[in-house]
């Protein structure tokens, strides 16, 4: 098992975003296990690697860890703190911390319908707890998703745009849990800590666990197994961006924003069936398309995030493209899934 794709991903953004405000502080990260939390995880090793005034990086940790992350348990500079983030009685022996990331989370449309309750608690009552367990001037980012957007016609979604979904929604555990996650955050920015929200929009790359059946890990997934059989047309849109930028933007609302809430999404605005074909040809394997149509339930039309307020603030410019991002997930899924 090897993580060298991840640690060449840091080092490409390591230029993007300044980690010396956090030096010589304690960072929690929940969600440590998945996808964003890894890049955030190696984005503070890395520091301790190159400065001598270490960041004291903690994890929140439910499930056992991953393969690719098992070797995090027995180093010396994280502190794993075991335990149920939706579960208030966890928070009573969790120290208070300098700085929280809060990526904790159902991120698979799958699972959160199946976990419904225990999606809500870990955007609301868990946020809540963990901005209780921050220090007074302390800073916490909110990972919260472009899904808040559900409902509204208007396309590239601003981060004024106002999203309308009903509670019986199929995705409203999803969708309002992350909703009043960030009413919970602007409720303390009205005090001394500084609170960030970053929503989120399709982030991919190497990361995940094999359980993870997002579309575009699905694809890869049977792509390898021999050939990728499509439920519907695929005319559905996406802009997907690749981890390392995802993760660069996040750094810099936390430390640099200036404004409260941030979309966080790439420049890859594609189909489901051009994303399809991209993975098939990598792989060399074809795409087959059914004869009759399965609905996607609750699924949007089209996600497509309007960046400017994010790019005009923060002066990025390059992103990794679909085709090299998809190229270095499935080389990672191949080393440490496959």
């Amino acid at each position: 098992m090897g993580n060298k794709i991840i640690e060449e991903d840091i080092a490409s953004i390591w230029s993007e975003f300044d980690l010396s405000p956090l030096a010589g502080k304690s960072v929690l990260i929940t969600g440590a296990s998945g996808l964003i939390g890894t890049y955030m995880i190696y984005s503070l090793l890395r520091w301790n690697n190159t400065s001598s005034d270490k960041i004291q990086v903690a994890l929140v940790i439910h499930r056992e860890l991953p393969d690719h992350l098992r070797d995090l348990e027995q180093h010396p500079e994280i502190t794993i703190h075991r335990g149920d983030l939706s579960d208030y009685r966890f928070f009573e022996s969790l120290p208070i911390f300098d700085c929280i990331i809060h990526a904790a989370g159902y991120g698979q449309p799958g699972m959160f319908m199946e976990n419904q309750i225990k999606t809500i608690r870990l955007n609301t009552i868990a946020t809540d707890l963990l901005l209780a367990h921050l220090s007074p001037a302390g800073r916490f980012l909110f990972v919260s998703t472009s899904e808040v957007y559900s409902g509204s016609p208007e396309t590239p979604y601003t981060e004024t745009t106002v999203g309308a979904t009903m509670p019986d929604h199929l995705r409203a555990c999803y969708i309002e849990g992350k909703r009043c996650g960030e009413a919970i955050c602007h409720a303390y920015m009205g005090t001394d800590k500084t609170v960030k929200i970053g929503r989120v929009s399709l982030a991919y790359g190497p990361g995940v666990r094999k359980t993870d059946k997002r579309v575009l890990y699905n694809f890869i997934e049977k792509g390898l197994c021999g050939s990728i059989q499509m439920m519907d047309a695929g005319r559905a849109k996406r802009v997907y961006c690749y981890v390392s930028d995802t993760v660069s933007l996040l750094w810099n609302i936390l430390l640099r924003g200036k404004e409260h809430t941030y979309n966080v999404g790439g420049m890859s605005h594609t189909t489901i069936a051009e994303l399809a074909a991209l993975i098939g040809e990598n792989l060399n394997v074809s795409v087959a398309f059914p004869e009759e149509e399965q609905e996607m339930f609750g699924a949007p039309r089209e996600v497509f995030v309007d960046m400017n307020r994010a790019l005009s603030e923060f002066g990025k410019k390059k992103f990794v493209s679909l085709e090299d991002g998809l190229s270095r997930t499935i080389e990672w899924y191949r080393e440490n899934l496959s």
